[in-house]
């Protein structure tokens, strides 16, 4: 009989544990974040709003997202039911979702984003915080 064979199955278990939770390593949502270029924009019609999708990391910005749901609100004036809508734009820059609004009133809007990236399960969501003046 092994004297070692409780030791030999602990330190095989020990591996298959290691290896099995490196096969499920997934980067996750809070890997991340929506930054805005700019948190100033123009108070009016069709102003142009660009957010930025980082890879928190690399570092590096996020090319290849589908923006699946936007909101703009006026949340941090407390009023998160007064909405404006949200129009996609072209933007020139990698990793640079830019985007028309019309800001009717001065002050601070908080615009929610959901995108998908390619081989992540789950749907990224976040939150920029701008604020309109004329």
């Amino acid at each position: 009989m092994n004297k070692n064979l409780p030791f030999t199955g602990a330190v095989l278990l020990g591996g298959v544990l290691i290896v099995g939770s490196a096969a499920v390593s997934f980067a996750g949502t809070q890997d991340y974040e929506f930054q805005p270029v700019s948190t100033n924009v123009k108070q009016g019609q069709a102003s142009l709003v660009s957010v930025r999708l980082i890879d928190k990391r690399t570092g590096k910005p996020v090319s290849d997202a589908v923006i699946l749901t936007t909101r703009m609100d006026m949340a941090p004036e407390g009023m998160e039911m007064m909405t404006t809508p949200v129009v996609a734009a072209a933007s020139t820059e990698p990793g640079v979702y830019a985007f028309k609004s019309d800001f009717v009133m001065a002050g601070g809007w908080r615009f929610k984003l959901a995108a998908k990236v390619q081989g992540e399960p789950e749907t990224i969501q976040g939150e920029v915080v701008l604020k309109a003046a004329p």
